[in-house]
Order: C-alpha cells, then structure tokens, then sequence
C-alpha cells in the first residue's frame, strides 16, 4: 500500500519562486503607486508621479483620464517610457463622452472594466470623435496590448487609468486586470480627495477674502492693502489686515496672523478681528494696553491660541507739525519705514513677545514721527520668511524691494513687493501700508481698487 505522500502533489521549486516574486512585485509595485499619490496634495502631480512609477515597470505608457464637475473629460496625465516621444502633446480635454461612443474609454466610463483590449482598427474607421481620438493615441504611441479601468470612487465614476504595452513579449493579460483594477481604486481615492481638499481650501480661501475689510478713505493718508494665499501649496490661514477711522480721528492700522494653515485658523482670525475692533473703539487707549485687552480676552476666549499682532494709530498733527506713528508689536515682524529718497529700516520698538503666551504682561508702545511723504509697510512673514534661508536675508531682500519702489503709487508698491517677494512663498501673505501727503498737500481723492485697497 503506498504512503500518504505519494498522492501529494508535487510541486516545482522555481515555479513556486517565480510565483513568490512575482507577488512581491506586484505589492512593491502597488506600495510604490501609493507612495507617489500620497507625497503630494497637488493632484496633478501626485497622477504625474504615479504614472511615471508605472512606466515602465508595468506599462510602455500609461494615462489618467478624469471626468469634471460638468461632465467635460480631460486628460490630464500621460507617460511615456521614451521622453522623445512628448507624450504632454496629447494631455488636454477631450471629445464628449456619449452614450453609445465605440471607444473602449466610454466604456470605461459607464462603468465596464477593467477592460483589455487586444486589437485595434485603423483611426479611419472610428465610429465618434472620442473613438477617433483614442485610436489615434494607440497607433501614434504604440499599442499592442492595453488596460482600461475606470476609477471608481462613491458609487459615482470620476475618470480612467490606461495602461498599455507597445509589444507583444511583454503583453498585458488577463491577470493583469486585478492589479488594474486594485490600481486604479487607489487613483480614484486620491483623486477624490484631491478634490474634496481643494474645495475645503477654495470654501476657506473665500471665507478669508469676504472678511477682509473695506478700507476707509482717509483724505490726506494714502492707504493700500493686498492679500494673496499661499502660492507653493494650496493652504489658507490666519493672515488678516484691518484700518478704521477712530472718534477722536486717529486711524488705526492692524496686521496680524493667527497660528495654523487651515479653516479654522480663518475662522479664528475673524474673530480676533472684530475682537480688536470692539477693543479698540470702546477703550481709546494707547496700542500696548489695547493688545493687553486682546491678549486677556483670547486667553478667556481661546486658550492656548497663538497669534501675532501690530496695532497702530497714524494721528493727524497740529498745524506745522509732522504726522506720527504710535505702535505695539506683538510677536510680529516689524513695520518698515520707506522714505521719498528711498532710505529704508525697521521700527524695531514697542516689542513684547506673541499673544496667547503671557496675558498678565505688560506690553509696551512707542511712537514714530513721521516724514512727508513716508511710507509705513506691514506685512506678515510670508512676505519674507522661506524655509531654507535666515529670516535676516528675506528682511533685507524686502529692504531693497521696497526701496526701489518708493515713488511708486501706494499701490503698485504692494502689488510689486508681492511680485516680487511672495511667488514662491509657502504662506500667505497680508499687508497693509499707509503713506503720509508731501510737505503742503491738500486734501487726496482716494479709490477704492478691487480688492478693498484705497489708492489714490
């Protein structure tokens, strides 16, 4: 009688190796694709990194199609393993996608797939304007073998991932389809999210500008202010400006920036503002004891919420007597004093560490006479702040900035500054600046521009 182990199968070693790599690529493959959409919240590059993990380690080419808010298909990505081959040429929107279209795409796209598709007809014989497109792709490109899977994401399809193989030695089959299909659920997922996150920061982006104020009109003063959300990543936060006109007739200047880059830090900010200015029109105090005020109620209001702050009276003088400049800092870069010659530097007094840390502390103010036809600049540190140099070098580069732009309209300074300081920033950047008449002015007609500002 023979023994148990004779009726075992049995089985081929290497077979079981090839079996075992062939599994870890695919996971190294799929972790790999995870990787590439998970480094980045642009979604553009996140489908850009991901289809150049996929070529050509499982596809000659490989595209990402999406599917807009309106119905409009786009592609929005192509790879191709030969550079030469410019494959950007052929990213762009697409035919319309209808409902009884020949392309495999459509197809896709109602829902089918993951489809492979063996065979191909010649682009003449295309049935629609998107047929005729994809069979375009396939013969200019090379397509021997192709995958189309459609991606899926909340019941609700928002696009396609092809992949494709330009020979036959290394044909896509049939079981490529599961690693397909597992693919293109991680894509859908990003992209889904991509979205979800871009809408959240456009909800606050709008947000934030709805409650920037309209500036004042200030006869003799002249008064600009801009702001512009981060320009290297897709983040809002707690940047704000401020200036009204005082009983007494003082016009009072504020910048400030909560701590933190999302909603809530503009849902924050809001609130510090109208705080600062129910302060500041109920007490009519010196600026040091009305960021005192500020700081006490926060620390009621908000605790362990950080902010930094400038608050600033520019009063009008006695007959004969020059404009001045009363301020307290809070933790804030200091303002910059921008003379008509174009002599700059920092009002560096009046400075007492951030609110939100020490409510008991006193804070102190100081006072700065002003010249005709001066400028004063605030700013928050997105102006000059970037993660791989010293604070002191931004400082300087805005020094010189602003120097060369001091004859220039109130307002083309700061559209200029921001130009040409804060297209790489990764924060947003507010600022405000005020500019005092030249020696014998008359009173100024000023206008409101389009994002609040008043240039005259």
């Amino acid at each position: 009688m023979g023994s148990e182990v004779d009726n075992e199968p049995m089985w081929d070693s290497h077979e079981v190796d090839r079996a075992v790599q062939h599994a870890l690529d695919r996971l190294t493959l799929l972790t790999n694709a995870a990787d590439a959409l998970a480094s980045t919240l642009d979604l553009d590059a996140g489908l850009r990194r991901l289809c150049r993990t996929l070529v050509p380690s499982l596809a000659d080419w490989c595209a990402v199609d999406l599917l807009d808010e309106h119905g409009r298909l786009r592609r929005q990505v192509i790879e191709h393993r030969e550079p030469d081959l410019s494959p950007g040429l052929y990213e762009g929107e697409l035919p319309p996608v209808s409902e009884d279209s020949a392309a495999s795409l459509a197809r896709a796209l109602r829902g089918a797939g993951p489809l492979l598709v063996t065979s191909f007809s010649a682009p003449e014989s295309a049935a629609d304007p998107l047929h005729a497109r994809e069979l375009e792709l396939f013969d200019r490109l090379g397509a021997d073998t192709v995958v189309i899977a459609p991606l899926r994401s909340r019941r609700q399809v928002l696009g396609a991932l092809t992949l494709a193989r330009t020979t036959s030695t290394m044909a896509l089959e049939e079981d490529s389809l599961p690693l397909a299909e597992d693919l293109a659920h991680r894509v859908a997922l990003a992209v889904d999210n991509g979205r979800l996150y871009s809408e959240v920061q456009k909800t606050g982006e709008r947000i934030q500008r709805s409650l920037l104020p309209e500036l004042p009109t200030l006869g003799e003063l002249d008064l600009a202010a801009r702001y512009q959300p981060a320009v290297t990543t897709s983040q809002v936060g707690g940047d704000w400006y401020d200036a009204f006109v005082l009983p007494g007739g003082a016009t009072a200047l504020i910048i400030g920036d909560v701590a933190g880059h999302d909603l809530q830090a503009t849902v924050t900010m809001s609130h510090m503002r109208n705080m600062l200015r129910g302060i500041a029109c109920d007490r009519k105090e010196p600026p040091g004891k009305i960021l005192g005020r500020l700081d006490a109620a926060n620390s009621i209001l908000y605790p362990h919420q950080t902010l930094t702050c400038i608050y600033a009276l520019v009063e009008k003088p006695a007959t004969g007597q020059p404009w001045a400049l009363h301020y307290a800092v809070a933790g804030h870069p200091a303002p910059l004093l921008i003379t008509a010659e174009g002599d700059t530097r920092f009002l560096n007094h009046g400075r007492s560490m951030l609110l939100g840390v020490d409510p008991t502390r006193q804070r102190p103010d100081a006072t700065e006479v002003l010249p005709a036809s001066a400028t004063i600049l605030f700013y928050t540190d997105g102006l000059i702040e970037r993660r791989t140099e010293d604070l002191d070098r931004g400082a300087a580069r805005l020094r010189q900035h602003a120097a060369a732009l001091a004859q220039a309209p109130l307002g083309a300074l700061c559209d200029e500054l921001l130009t040409g300081l804060a297209q790489d920033s990764s924060d947003d950047v507010a600022l405000i600046a005020v500019r005092t008449p030249p020696p014998h002015a008359g009173p100024a007609t000023a206008t409101a521009t389009e994002d609040g500002s008043a240039d005259t």
